[in-house]
């Protein structure tokens, strides 16, 4: 994975044996990374979804979010350093892209460290706004964070289609 061309990349749910790349992928992108520990309690919850990126067979990204009544919360979302720039993130963004509508869940939701210029560019460059600054948002340093949210933008076509099953049946 030396040359950086776009990959052709598959999204699956993420499962007990993606954990040691997981892991990996984790300790080779954040100075305070998140244990095994942290990652099975997030997953036990209910409402929190994990899922891998794949190339060629080999998990080369994962991301943890939460579903909300009306948003999608991003917890944690890592390529690894090798795979970056060949279009991973954005098949991971894509995919969570696709689970938003105008009816239910309209945006998405993440911090990212004020030192990560990085995600905080890759974030802006797919739509993401910084709408706030958490102050010392995290328990490991005094950083802050931004808040970044995307929010969807409903076609002409969607915002003209009936929006509750009894309008559908009387229309």
């Amino acid at each position: 994975m030396d040359t950086k061309q776009a990959v052709n990349t598959h999204i699956r749910w993420m499962i007990r044996r993606d954990m040691p790349a997981v892991l990996g992928i984790e300790n080779k992108s954040f100075e305070f990374a998140w244990t095994e520990e942290d990652f099975i309690r997030c997953l036990r919850q209910r409402n929190c979804i994990g899922m891998v990126a794949e190339v060629d067979d080999q998990v080369v990204g994962f991301m943890i979010y939460e579903l909300h009544k009306n948003r999608l919360h991003v917890l944690n979302f890592s390529v690894h350093p090798d795979a970056r720039r060949r279009g991973v993130g954005h098949a991971m963004l894509s995919k969570l892209l696709g689970k938003l509508s105008h009816e239910r869940r309209n945006r998405i939701m993440l911090e990212v460290r004020e030192t990560n210029l990085e995600a905080q560019l890759f974030f802006k460059s797919v739509g993401f706004k910084a709408i706030s600054v958490l102050r010392d948002f995290y328990e490991d340093t005094i950083e802050d964070a931004y808040l970044m949210q995307y929010r969807y933008q409903a076609s002409v076509e969607e915002l003209a289609q009936p929006h509750n099953r009894i309008t559908r049946m009387a229309g």
